[in-house]
């Protein structure tokens, strides 16, 4: 199990883009970036297996294009649709890498960051295992928490946004239940690099 009672150290990317901390699952979904792009954006999602549902491993199979439509009804829509991100992490707090940060990951889709559109290009994507319906856990606060700062550490990233920030309308993840404030807190990450962190007050 990895989490982050491993040390600092260990969440930060190597020259190749992998982290140490992280069980590696690689996906063949990804592709280059474009040249000379810098990897200034995190976004966060939300994901869940069937839907709804924690630990199937089916996540994994999706993203390796091993998704055995017969296994759920709602697989049979989607087995053959190629995406992946950069991380998952688990209910555990288990943090699964399934593309190098140096390349591109499939996980936005259509998105639109200030702007900025295809924001593939230059993001690492995070799924969290999760649904909009139920609160996260302490341990993917905790993970999430430990591998962000790491990836600020190395890479140029100037904010962090949720699916649905740069594809709204179409996305809804990490949804209501994602406490962006205290991922702000955990992080120790200033909150001007969450321009959509939930205010109060």
């Amino acid at each position: 199990m990895t989490g982050p009672s491993q040390p600092a150290q260990a969440f930060l990317p190597d020259a190749d883009g992998w982290v140490p901390a992280a069980r590696r699952v690689p996906s063949p979904n990804f592709d280059q970036r474009p040249p000379g792009m810098p990897v200034d954006l995190v976004v966060l999602h939300n994901i869940s297996l069937p839907p709804g549902q924690f630990g199937s491993g089916d996540i994994e199979a999706f993203f390796q294009n091993r998704l055995d439509p017969d296994k759920h009804s709602f697989f049979a829509t989607i087995h053959q649709v190629q995406v992946s991100a950069h991380f998952l992490v688990t209910r555990q707090g288990e943090l699964v890498q399934f593309v190098p940060c140096t390349q591109r990951a499939w996980h936005a889709g259509q998105s639109d960051f200030f702007g900025r559109t295809r924001c593939n290009d230059f993001s690492i994507g995070i799924e969290i295992e999760g649904c909009d319906d139920l609160p996260f856990t302490s341990a993917q606060y905790d993970t999430v928490a430990a591998l962000v700062p790491a990836l600020m550490a190395v890479y140029p990233v100037r904010a962090i946004a949720g699916h649905s920030d740069i594809a709204p309308g179409r996305k809804t993840d990490p949804g209501p239940h994602f406490d962006w404030d205290r991922l702000a807190a955990d992080a120790a990450v200033p909150p001007g690099m969450l321009p959509y962190r939930h205010t109060t007050g």
